[in-house]
Order: structure tokens, then C-alpha cells, then sequence
């Protein structure tokens, strides 16, 4: 899709209180195309607890990505030194054209975040890079793509990192980008953002809080650059191992990564790290896949 680059435009929509009422709901919503897995989040306690996860300060430049209605972005703008806004939905474009338009701290960018080149618009809009934080009520239908476009991978990660990344997620997804060892939630996911980033839960949000709600309810988390006390020697080798170990969740560590490891060379290291020889790939904290990933890489 041609991206379209839209700025200083005209502000002739009023701020509206919100109202979980549908007679009131109607002339702020506009109608949802499921291909973009729309749902316009209406919770002001949601919406601030966002903000305030942001902890926006005057000198930020932030990415919203998703604007829809704009009803998050009139609270950034105002905490914000700009604020760029990608939309993907060429009516919603033209709503938050009305809306924003005489603002001098808004830049609106017209296309698909994940297709988009935000490099190329760097010379032309310097004012508003670079863009340091990242606020987003993402389709979770994208939010694997989405989290790689902002924090990478293991083996190559995003530099450099945004200093804090808001994102409103499926609970599921929450609870398994934050989730600690030992439990169901951790997996491989869980493993590849904490090596990249510290996640926390910020808050849930249940799905009446949407118009129209969705099937599952949702949370907000917080990512920002993970202090790394232990670095992959390897990194890709890491991730190689954390698939593998990953690939079947009920069999112990050792099976899965037959073939790839000697279980005499991962026996010891297991018990080195203080772990039962039979655990599973989800008894490892992050920091302990680092250092398997460092003693038995072949480089």
C-alpha cells in the first residue's frame, strides 16, 4: 500500500466525554472492518492507566501505532513533545486528520506498520525523530510481527531500543510475555521478549471495555530494555535452543533437545545450575537458557 504522509491539518471534532451508553457511543465509533480486527477501546481508566504506564515526559517523541478514533492520541499529544500516528484505515485517517489537524506536534503516516519504512521519513519530518517511545493498541492478530518490529530478536536486536513500549495485548499474551518459571504460561515467547526487554503487567482490561467487545479480555504491559546480567555468547544458537526446548512442553529438556545435545554435556550443566536433570524447558529461567546456550554452543 502508497503511504501518505498527513500534517497540520484542521481540528473541527470537539472532545467528547465517553459514555458507555450506546445512544452516546454511536457518533464516536464508527463501524469496525473485521480485516483490520478492529475494537475501539472506550474505558478512560484503561486509557489513563496507559498514559500513565508511559510516563511520558516533555522531550518524548512517541509511535502510536494504531490510532483508530484518536481517543488515546488526545492524551498523548498534550504529555508529548509529538507524536507520530500510523493508521492503516484510510477513513480513520481522515477523521484524525479533522481532529488533529492544527496541532503542530502531530504527524500522521498513512499505511501498514509493518510494511512501512519510519527511516524514510526521518529527513523529511526531523522534528518528530527519533522516536524514543512506543504506545499501541495493537490487532492481536499481528502482535507476534508487532513485537518483533520493536524489540527484534535474540539475534538481532532493535538499536537503538525505545526507552519504553505500551502495548494493550490479548490477556493470553500478557500473561505469557510476563510470565515467570515453573509456570504454564512461560514458554518460548516468554524466553525471547525478557531476554530483550523487562515485562510487566500493567493492568487488565476486561472486553466490555471495547466497542464492540471482543471474545477474550485484554491487558496492558510495559516493555522496556532488559540490563542483560548474563549475554548469549551465540545468539542465534540460542534461539535455535530455546525452540527445540521448547518444541514439546510435556517432555523433560533432554528429550527435546536430542540430537542437538549430548545429554552427558547437558546433564552436568544442569546440575551446575542446580536443576533436576528431569525438568522441562518452562523450569528454566531466562538467565539459565543463556548459560546452557553459552557452554554448549559448537562457536
Amino acid at each position: 500500500m502508497k503511504v501518505t504522509v498527513t500534517k497540520n491539518l484542521t481540528d473541527s471534532l470537539r472532545r467528547c466525554k465517553l459514555s458507555f451508553s450506546r445512544s452516546r457511543i454511536a457518533p464516536l465509533y464508527p463501524q469496525t472492518r473485521k480485516r483490520f480486527a478492529q475494537h475501539w477501546l472506550r474505558s478512560e481508566t484503561a486509557l489513563d492507566r496507559i498514559v500513565k504506564a508511559a510516563a511520558l515526559e516533555a522531550g518524548d517523541r512517541v509511535l502510536e501505532i494504531g490510532p483508530g478514533t484518536g481517543i488515546l492520541t488526545q492524551r498523548l499529544l498534550p504529555a508529548a513533545r509529538s507524536v507520530v500516528a500510523v493508521e492503516i484505515d484510510r477513513d480513520l485517517c481522515k477523521r484524525l486528520v479533522q481532529r488533529f489537524g492544527k496541532l503542530d506536534n502531530f504527524l500522521l503516516l498513512q499505511g501498514d506498520i509493518l510494511s512501512l519504512d519510519l527511516t524514510a521519513q526521518e529527513q523529511t519530518f526531523s522534528d518528530f525523530f527519533p522516536i524514543n517511545k512506543v504506545v499501541a493498541n495493537i490487532p492481536y492478530n499481528i502482535t507476534g510481527p508487532i513485537l518483533k518490529l520493536l524489540l527484534g530478536a535474540i539475534a538481532a536486536p532493535k538499536i537503538p531500543a525505545y526507552s519504553a513500549i505500551v502495548l494493550l495485548v490479548q490477556k493470553e499474551v500478557g500473561e505469557r510475555l510476563t510470565a515467570q518459571p515453573n509456570s504454564k504460561a512461560f514458554g518460548a515467547l516468554s524466553v525471547r521478549t525478557q531476554y530483550l526487554a523487562e515485562c510487566e503487567t500493567v493492568c487488565d482490561v476486561p472486553a466490555k471495555a471495547f466497542v464492540p467487545p471482543p471474545k477474550v479480555d485484554s491487558a496492558v504491559v510495559r516493555l522496556r530494555p532488559r540490563p542483560f546480567p548474563v549475554v548469549a555468547a551465540n545468539p542465534r544458537y540460542l534461539e535455535t535452543l530455546v525452540k527445540l526446548g521448547f518444541s514439546s512442553r510435556r517432555k523433560m529438556l533432554r528429550n527435546n533437545l536430542k540430537g542437538q545435545v549430548d545429554s552427558d554435556r547437558l546433564t552436568p550443566l544442569l546440575e551446575q545450575l542446580e536443576i533436576d536433570p528431569n525438568a522441562r524447558a518452562e523450569d528454566l529461567s531466562v538467565e539459565q537458557w543463556v548459560f546452557l546456550s553459552n557452554h554448549l554452543s559448537p562457536v
